[in-house]
């Protein structure tokens, strides 16, 4: 009797990349001559988050996910070298992608990611094949204000004493903080595995790393003042666009969901009965919805690409 066929797991090869004197690391996997997605991590993550996701995308797509500046194993320079805005993130992570030689991608974009691929395809809309939108905001109406004034990050804002930053090294960027980001709104904790709060903390304990996390959450502010030039990209352009949000998220709202669709009335919405981490919770569900939502935009999709040797 034949054995049935073995399904193989695609490989995943953990690089790092020289930019603007960085090193940034990545994960990469799939064929390089297939249409590239590009997954931009969220707070206080990195490219862990994505460690499922992309065996389940690399059998039909190329697949990268780098760590920004200040996280993971990427580079972090002292806040006093480096300037750690979403302004310079996309910066670093544009010159990423133009070392990559990758010159289309759909992009997956959750929490700070989406702050980076916002802009990233403001810049260069002709490079977006398709957006997926995991819990990222676009709106103001999408920040939970309760989670803003609860742990002072409003204040913070505001005045960007020291103070005001103790509030969030009090509790935000403590374990508890962190471990709160993933069980907050999960419909089964059980299902999700602590290594991800030890691993984020742990890189968030390296020294001089709490000051990077300060000066991202207090840069974030801008994001407020580009809200208006994101959603005249999604009216113009009209992306192709998956949303699939973890509805019982504590950072951004259903309405923040819901207002893609007033600007790109054909996007996909799906909410998932999860939190801020959707992945965690509905890794197999929105694989498949990402797998059918690809499929069907498949023509946009294989545009004419370049690869580096």
């Amino acid at each position: 009797m034949k054995p049935e066929a073995q399904s193989v797991t695609p490989t995943v090869f953990y690089r790092t990349l020289n930019v603007d004197g960085l090193e940034i690391f990545y994960r990469e996997a799939g064929p390089r001559d297939a249409p590239s997605v590009l997954l931009l991590h969220g707070f206080p993550s990195s490219s862990h988050m994505f460690r499922n996701l992309i065996s389940m995308l690399a059998d039909k797509y190329h697949v990268v996910a780098p760590d920004f500046p200040g996280y993971g194993e990427s580079s972090a320079p002292p806040v006093d070298d480096f300037e750690y805005s979403f302004e310079r993130l996309t910066s670093v992570t544009d010159a990423f992608i133009e070392k990559l030689n990758l010159s289309s991608y759909a992009l997956y974009l959750s929490d700070i990611g989406a702050s980076v691929g916002f802009r990233l395809a403001v810049m260069h809309p002709e490079r977006v094949t398709a957006l997926i939108i995991q819990n990222g905001g676009a709106h103001v109406e999408a920040i939970n204000r309760d989670f803003l004034t609860r742990n002072k990050l409003s204040d913070y804002w505001e005045d960007g004493s020291e103070e005001n930053a103790q509030a969030l090294l009090d509790w935000l960027l403590t374990i508890e903080g962190t471990k709160w980001h993933y069980l907050h709104g999960a419909s089964d904790p059980s299902k999700i595995s602590p290594d991800n709060w030890v691993i984020d903390q742990a890189y968030q304990d390296r020294p001089g790393n709490k000051d990077i996390q300060l000066s991202i959450l207090y840069n974030a502010r801008r994001d407020l003042d580009v809200f208006d030039d994101w959603q005249q990209y999604f009216r113009k352009h009209q992306p192709p666009t998956l949303i699939t949000w973890g509805k019982n998220d504590g950072i951004f709202t259903v309405e923040g969901a819901e207002l893609f669709k007033r600007d790109i009335p054909r996007a996909e919405l799906h909410l998932l009965d999860t939190g801020h981490f959707a992945l965690e919770e509905e890794l197999n569900r929105i694989g498949s919805l990402m797998h059918e939502f690809l499929y069907r935009n498949a023509r946009r999709l294989r545009v004419t690409k370049r690869f580096r040797v």
